[in-house]
């Protein structure tokens, strides 16, 4: 979930972690604590916020109005339960996985909604949905070395697609389209960079992970 980065390359120190990158280790925290719980809730929220958009034709005033609601609940719950698992140590491995997999089923509905509608061109859905996905699995494949928790840029990514993703929502008069399409466009520019500052942290951590695993079999 959301400590100055220091530079560190494997060559300079393999046995160094990469300081953005936190060990996957054991912890007393229960794992059914409230930040888990809403965490959890924000998943569940997804059908529905979905069942409540496509309610008629989509595009009913009052519908849209509510599913911008349950959109918005469940998008303050990520601030919420990050706070919440920072401030009474409730920070746990699955809440640090499954908190950015919440945030991304969240997106990934919406964006797919109003590409459906015709609200939103699939070519911003594809991207980010790309780089969502590719992101996930790269977190899974580097799960038995390290967690790789949602970063500031990451937090950023998400709070500016969300307040995008609100401007689509919500039935707002055409003046607002040019506001709705800045902000798409920061979210989409936002996606690409972090996707990539991601990619090079996992790179960082394999390659120290394979030096440390070759100087032990030679006894270095």
């Amino acid at each position: 979930m959301s400590a100055q980065r220091e530079d560190w390359t494997a060559a300079d120190n393999p046995a160094v972690p990469d300081p953005s990158v936190e060990p996957a280790s054991e912890t007393a925290v229960p794992l059914l604590n409230i930040a888990n719980i809403l965490t959890i809730l924000r998943i569940l929220l997804v059908p529905v916020f979905l069942v409540v958009l496509f309610v008629g034709d989509g595009h009913s005033t009052t519908w849209r109005l509510i599913a911008t609601g349950v959109f918005a609940v469940a998008a303050i719950t990520d601030r919420i339960d990050g706070q919440l698992a920072r401030k009474y140590g409730l920070v746990t491995d699955f809440g640090k996985l499954a908190d950015p997999i919440a945030d991304k089923a969240l997106i990934g509905a919406a964006l797919v909604g109003l590409s459906i509608l015709g609200d939103l061109p699939w070519w911003v859905t594809a991207v980010i949905a790309v780089r969502e996905l590719g992101i996930t699995l790269l977190r899974f494949a580097v799960l038995r070395h390290a967690v790789i928790p949602a970063g500031r840029g990451g937090k950023l990514k998400t709070l500016v697609q969300t307040i995008a993703i609100g401007f689509y929502l919500l039935p707002l008069p055409d003046g607002f389209d040019v506001l709705g399409w800045v902000l798409m466009g920061a979210a989409v520019l936002l996606t690409v960079v972090t996707g990539l500052d991601y990619v090079v942290q996992a790179v960082r951590l394999r390659a120290g992970v394979h030096k440390v695993e070759a100087n032990a079999s030679t006894g270095a």
